[in-house]
């Protein structure tokens, strides 16, 4: 019987291991919905990452058993097996074949980055709020502005704060401040991120963007969401004993529907307001209201006290 040539059984065997890790690769359904713009970017890069990662288990695997079955010891058969010292072409292929693919997949994680904006964050300065002061600074760190979006200002910016144990988002033109993030569909969104405390980690899952909040260096995050619907915002960086509770969530609106919570919350934040001007008052007696405004007369607070009385 004449002996099949090793390179007839290695093609053969790439017709049957191709298929099955693209197969894998594209129809695993491993990741959470896709509902940015950035999402298809990464979702691609792990599609790719994935087939080759079934095709080398496969071909590590498949040998192992295959060999287990072709090498095992006949029975009665007590010798020792062959002594095999090294083959150096075949060292030089399973190191050269790793080689490429980390190389490759280098190169294409750069340019999908460099597509998400990744090196075009530090090209503009941005407004963070620091306690009761607006301090601009640039973000060198994080996803901003990319091609697509180069030298245009975002349509909408937020302000993210991350402390133990808690997302605080700002929106600086509207004076709005929230607990949950509030975006409307297809708009190309700004996140300034900071943090008081330790390091945060900003993550959306579905979005597949991830960006630290960082004490004292400013970061930024720029995402255009595709679909409506609730996502978690989750903390993906340890930072202290209720790490696991620091959650919250995006809302992705229809644009009208965005336009209408912008408008409950302007006023209820003014409502807010005059009720804490309105209650500190109303706690006031005439002569404690008075009383910065009479120091340097020669009026004392109980003159003002009784005058108040008569009327």
């Amino acid at each position: 019987m004449q002996k099949v040539p090793v390179s007839l059984w290695t093609l053969l065997a790439g017709m049957i291991i191709a298929p099955i890790s693209i197969w894998v690769g594209q129809n695993h359904h491993l990741l959470p919905e896709a509902a940015s713009q950035q999402a298809p970017l990464v979702d691609g890069f792990f599609n790719i990452m994935l087939t080759i990662a079934v095709a080398l288990f496969l071909v590590v695997e498949g040998t192992i058993l295959l060999f287990l079955v072709i090498y095992r010891r006949r029975k009665g058969d007590n010798t020792d097996g062959s002594s095999v010292e090294g083959n150096l072409s075949l060292e030089i292929f399973w190191t050269a074949i790793p080689t490429v693919i980390v190389i490759a997949l280098g190169i294409y994680s750069v340019d999908i980055y460099n597509q998400m904006g990744g090196f075009g964050v530090g090209s503009h300065p941005h407004q963070m709020s620091a306690g009761a002061m607006n301090v601009s600074q640039t973000a060198n760190i994080g996803i901003g502005e990319n091609p697509q979006t180069k030298n245009k200002p975002a349509d909408l910016v937020v302000d993210v704060k991350g402390i133990q144990f808690a997302w605080l988002f700002n929106y600086p033109v509207s004076g709005i401040a929230a607990g949950e993030l509030h975006v409307p569909v297809g708009a190309d969104v700004q996140l300034n991120l900071s943090a008081d405390d330790v390091i945060h980690s900003f993550w959306v899952p579905q979005f597949r963007l991830k960006q630290d909040a960082i004490p004292g260096v400013p970061t930024q995050l720029r995402f255009t969401a595709t679909k409506p619907g609730t996502y978690p915002v989750v903390c993906a960086e340890l930072c202290g004993g209720y790490h696991g509770s620091m959650r919250s969530q995006v809302i992705v609106h229809e644009q009208e529907d965005f336009d209408a919570w912008m408008r409950e919350n302007q006023i209820a934040e003014g409502e807010d307001l005059n009720d804490a001007v309105a209650t500190n008052l109303d706690n006031l007696s005439p002569s404690k209201f008075l009383a910065p405004y009479t120091q340097n007369l020669d009026v004392t607070p109980v003159v003002i006290e009784s005058l108040a009385h008569q009327f």
